[in-house]
């Protein structure tokens, strides 16, 4: 469907959260997509009791899987951060149709020193280490990783830099979450909840390739095809001024949204992809594990009473096993 001024929708209403929507530009040949979450994010923060800034980033990582796990066809795309900030660990994962989840690891000293020395952002949070992104398509497929250092910058910034470095393309990527306050409606409460959003545009070379600039020294090392080709910079540029309440404004459709951005060089999207909060745990899968265990490491996994208790990371699902339970 190409996009035209005063016409965002076929057939209904534009829906405007909790989606992944794919687009492409006629004029200047570059592919994004926009995402869009409100209830899944919101479940999947609420779910834990993280400070703020924690769940800032998680909820970008989140906004960032689920931009770059809407291409695959199957299986799920896992992205990992092992680093030594404050924010040592966090794990998400899309798994196709387009569920997702996710969870943090912290150091709650560490981060209230961050906060006091008044250094704190996403790049000292998550500090030097490793991003990880490994496709995993299922069944007996092999799985693919792909590894980029974090250098206390944030999430954003070291994508670019695995596009970059893995797959040669130059690559515009934002991302935000922000809570916010939202006030009674109806038999609704008045509470907090979270959104987030993410834009993702790179060049895409035309058909039987085009040549590089002549370059030398160390600009020729840098340098990637279509980097200076001038349709990219211009679209780059419209890029760069999305403002992240535009990535996360429920009244703003995603259309509307590119429509702002690229109205001049032709924008056609996709189908849209729905996005769900869904953990794959079940007392099933948790007595499965469990079951792993042999029966001697398993009575000290026990309470007090005998019963055994474990909580999903991901969710914070308790599944409690009492001692006469079959597990397995």
């Amino acid at each position: 469907m190409t996009i035209r001024a005063g016409r965002t929708d076929i057939g209904g209403p534009p829906v405007r959260d909790d989606l992944v929507l794919p687009f492409g530009t006629v004029r200047s040949r570059v592919a994004g997509r926009v995402v869009r979450l409100g209830h899944v994010i919101d479940e999947i923060l609420s779910s834990h009791d993280y400070p703020e800034p924690i769940s800032v980033v998680l909820g970008q990582a989140i906004a960032l899987t689920a931009l770059l796990g809407q291409q695959l066809q199957s299986g799920r795309l896992i992205l990992q951060t092992k680093s030594d900030g404050p924010l040592g660990f966090l794990v998400v994962q899309y798994e196709v149709p387009g569920r997702l989840r996710g969870y943090a690891s912290y150091d709650p000293e560490r981060l209230e020193a961050l906060r006091r020395s008044g250094g704190l952002s996403d790049g000292s949070l998550l500090g030097n280490g490793r991003l990880a992104m490994t496709i995993d398509p299922g069944g007996e497929q092999e799985s693919h990783q792909g590894v980029v250092p974090l250098e206390g910058r944030g999430l954003a910034d070291a994508a670019i830099t695995y596009f970059r470095q893995s797959e040669q393309l130059p690559t515009f990527i934002r991302l935000t979450a922000v809570r916010q306050f939202v006030g009674r409606s109806g038999d609704a409460p008045s509470r907090w909840h979270w959104r987030a959003g993410g834009l993702i545009v790179q060049h895409v070379p035309a058909a039987g390739g085009e040549q590089k600039p002549e370059l030398t020294g160390e600009a020729h090392d840098a340098s990637l095809a279509g980097e200076h080709d001038d349709d990219w910079n211009r679209v780059e540029i419209l890029a760069a001024t999305v403002e992240d309440h535009e990535l996360i404004d429920p009244t703003l459709a995603p259309e509307r949204l590119l429509l702002r951005l690229f109205h001049e060089e032709g924008v056609r999207v996709a189908p849209i992809v729905p996005l769900e909060a869904k953990c794959r745990c079940s007392r099933e899968r948790i007595g499965a594990f469990l079951e792993g265990f042999p029966e001697k490491e398993r009575e000290t996994l026990r309470e007090a009473d005998g019963a055994i208790t474990v909580k999903c990371e991901f969710c914070s699902t308790s599944y409690r096993f009492e001692r006469d339970d079959v597990i397995g």
